[in-house]
Parts: structure tokens; sequence; C-alpha cells
């Protein structure tokens, strides 16, 4: 039998983003922009590319300007008519969501990743849904989820996804335990949070991206405090590789950036003006001055 369609995604933003204080004392991160588009606009469009249907929001206090984001604005659109500024009004097409399609719920606590996942269980019901972290930004031809959705229809089951990182990278992740290996489909035996230097069972790490059964729910329900004292996905996860669905990661193909740290944010920044086609060639020109004077000054 095939795999349920996904339709559902979570987005989990209730965090403070505290390493971009001072900009996040009055801003949700996830509205911080790369180059023309807040962070959660890039997640956004992936899910849509993917098929969801249904969006859900895991917030906190302090997220108001997230959720008005996606409310139409009546009075800019009355004005970029009047103006005939009919390029905008396609451009804010994008940031409109239809009555019903979005919904939110709180995170009261700050108690990780698999507890916020959690906090949305009686909108997700009895059905296969997408994990979305809007920090990691991945560049791809074909977005990262639709990867994921596609191969998920072939595998059932749960699905990450995963990309290699550097052995000494491995203890800021979740890292596979893997078993077969196609070179873009791994089976998952095991899976371990932020494993202690040189306790990696691989060097195949978990990013933000996730295609979960409605078991990893009920697994949430039972799971204690893990690694930094936080209810880990991971955890829930890892139950399942034992199970008849099994869990898969997914070689995606595409750049991640994580832009929850600063260094890639600016990574992310540059990567994605220099490939806008309207500046991108103006951009690198500066950007190629900006080096040689640095050289000239050293």
């Amino acid at each position: 039998m095939k795999p349920k369609k996904i339709t559902k995604a979570v987005f989990p933003v209730a965090g403070l983003g505290t390493r971009f204080l001072p900009a996040t004392k009055s801003i949700p991160k996830e509205i911080m922009t790369l180059v023309d588009r807040p962070l959660i606009q890039y997640a956004i469009d992936e899910a849509r590319a993917a098929g969801i249907k249904e969006f859900i929001f895991v917030t906190s206090r302090g997220k108001s300007a997230l959720e008005d984001y996606f409310d139409h604005a009546p009075e800019l659109e009355s004005e970029l008519r009047r103006k005939n500024k009919t390029d905008l009004l396609d451009v804010l097409k994008d940031t409109n969501m239809d009555s019903g399609a979005i919904a939110y719920v709180r995170q009261n606590r700050p108690m990780g990743l698999g507890h916020a996942v959690w906090c949305a269980r009686r909108l997700i019901g009895n059905e296969p849904f997408a994990v979305l972290l809007p920090d990691d930004v991945i560049a791809a031809e074909k977005p990262c989820l639709q990867q994921m959705v596609e191969a998920h229809a072939e595998t059932g089951g749960c699905m990450v996804a995963a990309m290699e990182v550097a052995p000494k990278r491995t203890s800021s992740y979740g890292i596979l335990d893997i078993g077969e290996d196609d070179g873009q489909i791994v089976k998952v035996r095991g899976m371990v949070e932020k494993p202690a230097q040189g306790k990696a069972p691989s060097n195949l790490a978990v990013i933000g991206r996730y295609i979960l059964t409605p078991q990893v729910l009920t697994n949430l329900n039972k799971i204690k405090q893990g690694a930094g004292g936080e209810i880990q996905l991971t955890d829930a996860i890892a139950q399942e590789t034992k199970k008849k669905g099994g869990v898969y990661g997914l070689r995606f193909r595409g750049q991640r950036y994580d832009c929850g740290s600063k260094i890639g944010f600016l990574q992310a920044t540059v990567a994605f003006g220099l490939s806008r086609p309207e500046f991108g060639e103006e951009f690198a020109d500066f950007l190629h001055e900006m080096v040689a004077m640095q050289k000239a000054a050293q």
C-alpha cells in the first residue's frame, strides 16, 4: 500500500533567536530577510512546492509580526494597484495565506524541538506530516522537501534530510547510524543526538527537514528530557528504526545554509545575492573589489 500523501507541515518557530541579538529583541528571527524575503518565506515556498496545503506554526510570545506577515495588507495592496505596480502585487501574493490554511499553536516553555512538534499533535491527527526548520535554507534546483516527498512515496516510514559533515562537526548534529545505502537513500539503524567527539556512528548528519509518521507523536508522549535537557525529536524518530515502516535518510541535492548562525546567514546572503540575475553581476564585482582592498590593506 502506498504511503498517504503529505499535506501538513509543522514549522517550529518558537525560539528566541538569541544568537542574533539585538536584532531579535523586537522582531522574530524568522522575519529577518535573506536578500528581500524573510527566512520563513523560503520555508513556505519549499513546502508549497512539495504539495503542502496546511501550515502549522509552533510559536511563542513575541511572534505576532510573524503572524501578521502572512495576513493580507489591504491598504498596501490598494496603494500598489492605484500606482499600477502590478509586479509588486505579484510579489505579495506569495506572502498571503488563504483563510484556514495556516494555524498557530503556542509552545509555552522552551523544551526542545521534540516538544515543539508534540505541541502540534492535535492539528496533525493520524497522518504523516512534514517538519521544516526555517533556519535551514536550502538552495536546490528541485526543492529539498519535494525531493523527500518523492522518495517517501517509494519508501514510506519516516524520512530525514541528511548531508555529510566533517568528523570534527558531528558533535553539533543528530548523526545517523546507517545500514543499506544506495548512494542517495540510506536505511537508518539508529540516530544519536550530538554525539561526543569520536563517538559518532557516521558523518551523515540530519538537517532541518523531516517526514514523520503519527507514531512519532506517540513516542514523544513517553520521552523524557534527553541531550541538553530538552525533549529530542531525534530520540522519538530513532524508536521507529526497528519497526515495520522504518526510518530513511535522503542525501538531498542542494546546498544547505545554517541561517541560525551569523556566518551561515552571511554566507546565504552572498550566495542568494549572487544568484539574482537583476544585480548578481554588479554584486560580484563589488565583492571582488572588497577582497582586493582587504588584500592591499594587509
